[in-house]
């Protein structure tokens, strides 16, 4: 018996011929649905699949619960984009490696292909942000450390939003985050549903997207570092005043 963890890449039929044959194999499938809001809904992509998925939420996953269903049938968990992109399934291959159980990992595209679209190079960015929605209680600005560690080295720096988090709600948190601690925001890329149809990339001053309320998810944030000449260039393409 085994588990499968599996890429589904970035849009509905981004899962690899690899990916769809081991499905064939699996008793259960799992699709691990609290990380990323999915540009496709759940039958879209059962379509595709020509297979019933099962919502897992992060209790169901982190609970290793498929690790133990994994030694009494082939068991599948399918994640969006590139399956270890989230630091939080390795911790399904480290049980499956301590309970002798075997697993099979299948990589999709992943945003950090993606973005790349934009015309920065990958090996000119720096450190990954997350930035979770604020709640009246609870206003973490710790992303704030990684983007001036990227800034003090000129790199570029990728910020991913929390499931649910609208675009102009993430404008406002960076922009109240970097107020507090005195960063200055100049221009951004914005990334929409990369590697769909409705695919779109904007690069312009934070204040042109102040009222930018008809952004599409999953989306991603760029601040970008020192440019090469290249980089400015291409980013010319998507400029917004």
């Amino acid at each position: 018996m085994t588990f499968y963890l599996i890429g589904l890449g970035l849009n509905k039929e981004g899962i690899s011929r690899e990916g769809l044959e081991l499905l064939a194999r699996c008793k259960k499938i799992y699709l691990e649905t609290y990380t990323v809001d999915f540009p496709y809904n759940q039958i879209e992509l059962e379509e595709v699949l020509g297979k019933k998925v099962i919502p897992a939420d992060r209790e169901k996953v982190e609970g290793l619960t498929l690790i133990d269903e994994a030694s009494k049938m082939h068991v599948a968990l399918l994640v969006y984009g590139s399956p270890l992109t989230a630091t939080t399934h390795i911790t399904l291959i480290d049980e499956a490696k301590k309970t002798g159980i075997k697993y099979e990992i299948i990589y999709g595209a992943s945003v950090f292909e993606g973005v790349l679209a934009s015309g920065l190079q990958f090996y000119k960015f720096g450190k990954v942000a997350s930035m979770p929605a604020w709640k009246k209680s609870f206003e973490p600005k710790s992303f704030m450390d990684i983007l001036k560690q990227n800034k003090s080295i000129e790199a570029h720096s990728l910020i991913l939003v929390d499931i649910g988090l609208n675009f102009i709600d993430a404008l406002n948190q960076l922009k109240i985050a970097a107020k507090e601690v005195d960063f200055k925001l100049d221009k951004i890329v914005l990334c929409q549903t990369m590697g769909t149809k409705t695919a779109k990339i904007f690069y312009g001053p934070v204040s042109y997207f102040e009222k930018f309320d008809s952004v599409r998810k999953p989306y991603c944030i760029i601040l970008p570092g020192k440019l090469h000449f290249t980089e400015e260039e291409f980013l010319k393409n998507f400029e917004r005043q």
